[in-house]
């Protein structure tokens, strides 16, 4: 059986329309496009079967088979969306109404997403943290409202299953798996008492019963990611401000906890933490972190680190569907750099540049991925491209100076769908951009063009394995080149002339051989000493010259002596000098 071929959805100024992903990107005629020029948000569900969409009039829920529209609600405000794992049910939020009498009428309604009937409805203020929590099966569904914990199973929203009021919980994160079902709690502590993260099984909330425990101070707010396996959990704990005054950013600390263990993540680089992602294989995870030029880490669930990608202009991490292709981007106020790992093999695939790039995700297939420039953030130069993951670039879709795109968004679909792709690393053939590549050419002055640049901003890292050495080789001069062929060239006549001695051992000369006078050896050291050709370090090899140049001044001045020459005092001084010039020639040699 085929695999089914990805849709993208597009949101702008003009509305919403949907066009077929790779190789065709045609629109797709069967779907009734919406010109609202009011459409707030867009989503497919999990299993790819629907596709919902506020336009400032009603939520439409339409048939990713047929394009027929399957339910239409009638809330004009709504401005957020979201699907239960399985796409059963439709969740949507709206602004609160607050007047003189009180706070208005339910923001926060759970709909059927086959027919749009109202299955419940809350009263939500805030809209951080609005979406409803559920497991992959569906059985159990979370909220946390007011510091309190409340769980619903069943889909029955009427009965409230189980409450958590002891403690004060600000965020949770429901594992992703089936039972027994574990929850990562936040709770903040009071003045002068930490703050914990605690992992408990439903339902058994007590202190006393928490499977592992994470205990921090200074946390203006946590984030919390679990794996696809639900086997483990990272913890991301923010300040707004560093107290110390090191960072403009605030400061990031990354804790690990799973059902047996909770600890540290030991990051190799002071600063913060830009992007944390775990492996859609669940069985590690990275991190971007650092001052710039970031490093970034991948790490087993033993929280070892197995691999350093090196430093770079990098902000943003992205898996692939399947885990076996990794995205290192940077982007933002950084210049668009896409780096496409082979994850497995630790390889680079491709590089290319994406400039102005506000969203990046990938296609469902795992071969191909989006990059957009998206209004708000930015207003010129709206429009999406696909890639392929070799760096070719597959379409292009400008937007006309009057128009604005808000969000491009692929179809959703459940994993394993998809064959994992094998990778190679022969780029594609793809299409050349409609814009023209801007001068990576930087500013020189006259008097340093036609010359190799030696400046270098930062100290940068290669990749690695941990334990190896991580800092790059600066750029080699034509000096140390020169010196490093020598030396090879040398190495080659050696061997040469080797060779020859072994035939012509048995052979007599036609003519005695005339001996050549030998030149006088400064120190019996000296012969034990490297030459120039033997050392491709254009510094070391700048002080193994002065120093012996020094020692041949001390050479000359010691025959000057020796033939009844008086010496100056600054002369004797130097041939004192000798023997601590000969051991520093020394360890230069080691």
């Amino acid at each position: 059986m085929a695999s089914p071929v990805p849709v993208v959805a597009v949101r702008g100024s003009t509305g919403i329309s949907i066009n077929l992903g790779p190789p065709n990107y045609d629109p797709v005629t069967a779907f009734q496009k919406d010109d609202s020029k009011a459409c707030k948000c867009m989503l497919f569900s999990p299993d790819s079967k629907k596709f919902a969409w506020a336009n400032g009039i009603c939520v439409k829920i339409v048939s990713t088979a047929t394009w027929k529209v399957l339910a239409e609600i009638p809330r004009p405000r709504v401005s957020c969306l979201q699907f239960s794992p399985k796409g059963t049910y439709l969740m949507t939020w709206e602004p609160c109404v607050t007047t003189t009498a009180g706070p208005g009428g339910p923001n926060l309604g759970i709909y059927n997403a086959e027919n749009g009937e109202l299955v419940k409805d809350f009263i939500h203020k805030k809209q951080t943290g609005w979406e409803p929590q559920w497991t992959q099966d569906e059985k159990l569904c979370g909220r946390c409202v007011n510091d309190e914990l409340l769980f619903y199973e069943d889909a029955k929203f009427d009965t409230v299953a189980h409450r958590v009021r002891e403690q004060k919980v600000a965020n949770f994160a429901l594992a992703p798996g089936t039972a027994p079902y574990h929850v990562l709690c936040y709770m903040p502590g009071k003045s002068g008492q930490p703050s914990f993260g605690r992992l408990f099984q439903y339902p058994k909330f007590e202190p006393q019963s928490s499977l592992a425990n994470k205990s921090f101070f200074q946390a203006d707010r946590v984030e919390m990611y679990w794996n696809v396996k639900a086997t483990g959990a990272l913890l991301l704990t923010s300040t707004d401000v560093d107290k110390t005054g090191s960072s403009y950013y605030g400061k990031q600390t990354l804790h690990f906890l799973n059902t047996k263990e909770s600890a540290l993540v030991v990051l190799g680089k002071e600063g913060p933490i830009y992007s944390v992602q775990w492996s859609p294989k669940g069985s590690e995870f990275c991190v971007c972190y650092g001052f710039m030029p970031a490093k970034v880490t991948l790490y087993n669930l033993k929280v070892e680190p197995v691999y350093e990608f090196g430093t770079g202009a990098r902000n943003a991490i992205h898996y692939n569907p399947s885990g076996n292709m990794l995205i290192l981007g940077g982007f933002g106020n950084l210049n668009g750099n896409v780096e496409v790992w082979d994850a497995p093999n630790r390889k680079l695939v491709a590089k290319l540049e994406a400039p102005d790039t506000t969203l990046l995700d990938w296609s469902p297939d795992g071969k191909h991925f989006m990059t957009a420039t998206t209004a708000p953030r930015l207003r010129m130069g709206n429009g999406f491209k696909i890639w392929h993951y070799s760096g070719a670039l597959m379409y292009e879709r400008p937007w006309n100076k009057q128009e604005e795109l808000w969000e491009v968004q692929w179809q959703s679909f459940p994993p394993g769908l998809f064959k994992e792709p094998s990778i190679s690393y022969k780029q594609v053939e793809g299409i050349q951009p409609s814009q023209p590549t801007a001068s990576k050419q930087v500013y020189r002055p006259p008097s340093a063009r036609g010359t190799e640049s030696k400046f270098k901003l930062h100290e940068e890292e290669l990749p690695h394995k941990p334990g190896e050495n991580p800092l790059a080789p600066t750029n080699a001069s034509k000096a140390a080149l020169k010196m490093k062929k020598k030396r090879e060239n040398k190495k080659a006549k050696k061997a040469e002339l080797a060779a020859q001695g072994e035939s012509n051992d048995t052979a007599a000369p036609a003519t005695p051989a005339v001996k050549e006078p030998k030149p006088p050896a400064t120190n019996g050291l000296a012969s034990l000493l490297p030459t120039d050709a033997e050392i491709d370090d254009p510094e070391k090899l700048k002080k193994l010259k002065k120093i012996k140049s020094k020692l041949g001044e001390i050479q000359r001045l010691k025959e000057q002596q020796a033939s009844g020459k008086q010496l100056e005092i600054n002369q004797l001084d130097k041939i004192k000098k000798e023997n601590e010039l000969l051991k520093e020639l020394k360890d230069l040699a080691l």
